[in-house]
């Protein structure tokens, strides 16, 4: 049809909520369609998702972008998917029914019989899969629901059982049931995916008593996951990609090569950068920094590392909405700009513990230095600058891994509108920083990008990328010796508010 542009319609399906646009040949994503899923906290401990709504959200916002595809003269030439990590699904092969809730990544039934096994396979999943055992465990669920789930029972005794992460049940419902398989970048976030290897690790899998044929099969990031049932979606294309929304990001953020980094500041920050080809190693990491698959394409993997600070969206959102200090995360930022950085006032942002650069699950938020002269914008001033001291905190823990360290760091998410935290992190790191011109849709497009290239729509990662218009740039302002000073006092600050165990570190 002439003037009928192609695209790639690619779903973000994520923690609270799932979404799709059409990413055209211009880089940019169409409209974008928006479902929340609920959450379920069943206990303290438990993190669950009705797995089914889960997909019925994602098609209803998949079939607006194809509707809107066809109403903008633009042709879907196949799917991307991306998704939330380690949040896990167990079904019937034959009714394609989910037989229990999907455990969500943030669940820690398990953690103290996991915290057992880390003294003897920390060191070992380490060396093998880039990450120690953590405090959750999705293959462990999945033995524990076979063991005490009659109907999860009954469909592994007959051979009907299926398990994977959210990309692989979204991708077996997209394409009828034809194909079961895990992205790389996903299977990762399971634990017990060798790096080196590109295999499961049978020992990993049989300490948790997990039948390794339970394991999905391991496909590459861009490939061969189907093609659409067009009585699902009506359309008959093939689902190009599948990844983790992170591992989308470093794409879309134009990570591409070792030294190359990303940022995404949302709920938490995420801190990415490609290594190459080669997985660094994970026994000399500083804490809380792991080696993963950046992704996988055409049997090479491109090996990158990650950190994420917990508390930084979330430490504005608990200022705002819970103690009502301030208006709006805007108002911070906006109070935070028009005051000067000051030496005595520190905000120690650690509302759900500390991962780097220090391990300490029972650290607390701490806000300092205040007098009768203390401010609104003063104290806005220092939770920015405590956000971006946090964050730094992780930069420095993947730079360190880095051979030739970072250089470059793009930002998206959320508060990268914050044009007074982004100067702040560009100062406290001292590396330019780089506000991506589309940040929102990040991991949305960077998966697009990567289904794209295999489809022939760009003829690179690179290409797809130099689609998009520049966006703003912070370089640091103060000099080196400041910036080692403010870092210093930093530190000191921060193992004065740890708990006495965290101190000892």
């Amino acid at each position: 049809m002439s003037g009928t542009r192609r695209g790639v319609l690619s779903i973000d399906e994520g923690s609270t909520g799932t979404r799709a646009a059409v990413v055209t040949a211009d880089g940019a994503s169409g409209q974008s369609f928006y479902q929340p899923i609920a959450v379920l906290h069943p206990d303290p401990l438990r993190v669950e998702q009705d797995a089914g709504e889960l997909w019925r959200r994602t098609l209803e916002v998949a079939q607006q972008a194809v509707r809107w595809a066809g109403d903008n003269a633009v042709e879907i030439i196949g799917v991307a998917l991306c998704t939330q990590r380690a949040t896990a699904v167990l079904w019937d092969r034959e009714t394609g029914r989910p037989l229990a809730p999907a455990v969500v990544w943030q669940d820690r039934r398990y953690a103290a019989e996991l915290e057992e096994l880390a003294a003897r396979w920390d060191p070992v999943l380490l060396a093998r899969t880039g990450r120690p055992v953590g405090s959750r465990s999705p293959f462990l669920w999945a033995a524990r629901q076979i063991e005490q789930n009659p109907q999860v029972a009954a469909a592994a005794a007959d051979g009907r059982l299926l398990f994977g992460p959210i990309d692989t049940w979204l991708s077996w419902n997209l394409n009828g049931g034809t194909k079961h398989g895990v992205a790389t970048s996903n299977a990762a976030a399971l634990g017990g995916y060798r790096l080196r290897d590109h295999a499961w690790d049978a020992g990993w899998l049989d300490a948790v008593g997990c039948p390794v044929d339970l394991a999905p099969p391991l496909v590459d990031d861009d490939g061969d996951f189907g093609w659409t049932d067009p009585d699902v979606l009506g359309i008959r294309v093939p689902i190009a990609a599948a990844m983790g929304d992170q591992h989308a990001s470093l794409i879309a953020l134009g990570a591409l090569e070792a030294g190359q980094g990303m940022c995404v500041h949302g709920t938490g920050t995420f801190v990415g950068a490609l290594t190459g080809d080669e997985p660094a190693d994970a026994t000399s990491l500083a804490d809380g920094v792991l080696a993963l698959p950046g992704w996988r394409s055409g049997g090479r993997t491109r090996f990158s590392l990650e950190a994420y600070t917990a508390t930084t969206g979330s430490a504005l959102r608990w200022l705002v909405e819970d103690l009502q200090l301030f208006d709006s995360a805007e108002q911070v930022s906006e109070l935070a700009g028009k005051y000067p950085r000051e030496r005595e006032m520190w905000f120690v942002p650690t509302l759900a513990g500390l991962r780097t650069p220090i391990a300490a699950p029972g650290a607390r938020a701490c806000l300092t230095g205040l007098s009768l002269a203390t401010s609104r914008a003063g104290i806005a001033r220092a939770v920015l600058e405590g956000i971006a001291h946090s964050v730094c905190d992780t930069v420095d823990g993947v730079c360190a891994a880095v051979p030739s360290g970072l250089t470059r760091l793009r930002v998206g998410g959320g508060l990268a509108a914050s044009d007074a935290l982004l100067q702040s992190q560009a100062d406290l790191s001292g590396i330019a920083i780089e506000r991506a011109a589309d940040s929102a849709t990040a991991s949305l497009r960077g998966v697009a990008y990567l289904a794209g290239v295999r489809l022939g729509l760009w003829g690179s990662l690179d290409e797809a990328l130099h689609a998009l218009p520049a966006g703003r740039a912070f370089e640091p302002a103060i000099s080196e010796d400041e910036r080692q000073e403010l870092r210093a006092q930093w530190g000191r600050v921060l193992r004065k508010s740890l708990p006495e165990e965290g101190k000892k570190c």
